[in-house]
């Protein structure tokens, strides 16, 4: 039903503040602007320390990939998230199993309340896949390695999936010298979310009168507006090709994500050219219950995740479901 009535703008802003009491979300950020921003790291090192401690298992710059090993695997954290909660169960999983493992936080933005206080991953997707590229090449730089694997949750795959198609991290004119030969993706927004009906109550605001723009960088930030269904940067990552030439790709998704909505739009399609293994946890344990946030830290996803990036993997060690919790 088209709401049509219209209110005062303080009568609005109490009923979007109350949609956001009801479902828990936002991040009241400000708004880009040169006084906002935090300042250019001078060097890489103050860049690196800029992200916090390293989760256990990642961000050793002296660490060689063996030749069971050879390319390090690079986690990349979601929306309104950062690798240190993301990450603590499955980097020091795969660091036990050889893998030079790294981290990186991106996409920051200072709290309203407090500019000295960074939320990560809310900023512009296209920004954040520069910061991307910047980490890739400073760990292929550091490893000696020509090419990563990447392993990204949420907004941290289809992020992933900007950085392969529109800051080279894939090469379509010369697979063979692109900087990614894998991409894990984990409950991805590849196709877009309505965030479990937020769309739809951020959809309900501004017909209520409130500033479109406004409203949306309040309740979702900038990256969750462009995680929305039909957004322009997905439309334009989806564009032609779903999948970049040379890069295999492995989209785990779980039947109880609350935040993909509905959570087979994280699946990807290849054309039929074999890149692109889409799977349910489900499918491979039935009663797996992980909720969203949950894929990152689940011991059958990390199976599954463990398998994609070695198929010899499973040889060695057999699948044993763990039980619901």
């Amino acid at each position: 039903m088209r709401i049509s009535c219209t209110v005062s703008g303080k009568r609005a802003f109490s009923i979007l503040l109350s949609l956001l009491l009801l479902t828990g979300a936002g991040a009241f950020v400000l708004a880009p602007s040169a006084a906002a921003q935090p300042a250019v790291a001078p060097s890489q090192s103050a860049w690196l320390d800029r992200m916090g401690t390293p989760v256990e298992g990642t961000n050793d710059w002296s660490c060689v990939p063996s030749e069971a090993h050879p390319r390090p695997v690079v986690l990349v954290h979601g929306t309104d998230t950062d690798m240190q909660e993301s990450w603590p169960t499955l980097a020091p999983e795969l660091a036990s199993q050889g893998y030079c493992v790294f981290a990186l936080n991106y996409g920051a933005m200072p709290v309203i309340w407090d500019p000295s206080h960074l939320v990560w991953g809310i900023d512009d997707i296209a920004k954040s896949a520069g910061e991307l590229g910047q980490f890739v090449d400073t760990v292929l730089q550091s490893t000696g390695a020509s090419q990563v694997d990447l392993i990204g949750h949420s907004q941290g795959g289809t992020m992933a999936r900007q950085y392969l198609k529109f800051n080279g991290g894939a090469d379509p004119t010369d697979p063979t010298r692109s900087k990614v030969h894998q991409l894990v993706t984990l409950g991805a927004t590849n196709h877009g979310t309505s965030f479990n009906g937020l769309q739809q109550l951020y959809m309900l605001a501004t017909s209520l009168g409130l500033p479109r723009e406004f409203t949306s960088q309040l309740v979702f930030g900038i990256a969750g507006t462009q995680q929305l269904i039909g957004s322009p940067i997905l439309k334009n990552l989806n564009a032609g090709s779903e999948v970049m030439p040379g890069v295999d790709y492995t989209v785990i998704a779980t039947r109880d994500d609350n935040v993909v909505t509905p959570p087979e739009r994280t699946f990807l399609d290849d054309g039929g050219n074999g890149q692109v293994t889409n799977q349910w946890v489900q499918d491979l344990c039935p009663a797996n219950q992980s909720s969203h946030m949950g894929l990152t830290s689940d011991p059958d996803v990390a199976y599954m995740i463990s398998d994609a990036l070695d198929p010899t993997y499973q040889d060695s060690n057999p699948l044993v479901c763990a039980e619901p919790s």
